[in-house]
């Protein structure tokens, strides 16, 4: 069990360190919102397998109030860059 947790705490850990890249170096608004976006997907995916590890149900309101976060936050800042354009 701590061998896999260790595996998904690397692969989690490589993958925010290459989107935290992406965030600091997009070229464009919308890399950057993308990327934040995977920053949100991973956390959330962090606090699901610390869930699951210590086998709470505490950090369920953490992980709703974090979805909800990241689906509003992209639609407004869609709808902003998509003002930007018209």
């Amino acid at each position: 069990m701590t061998v896999a947790v260790v595996v998904v705490a690397v692969l989690l850990s490589t993958a925010a360190a290459l989107a935290l890249v992406r965030v600091v170096r997009g070229p464009a608004l919308l890399d950057r919102v993308v990327a934040a976006e995977v920053l949100i997907s991973i956390m959330i995916g962090a606090l699901g397998v610390e869930a699951a590890v210590t086998r709470h149900a505490t950090t369920l309101p953490i992980l709703i109030v974090l979805s909800t976060l990241g689906f509003v936050g992209s639609v407004a800042l869609v709808r902003f860059a998509a003002g930007e354009e018209a």
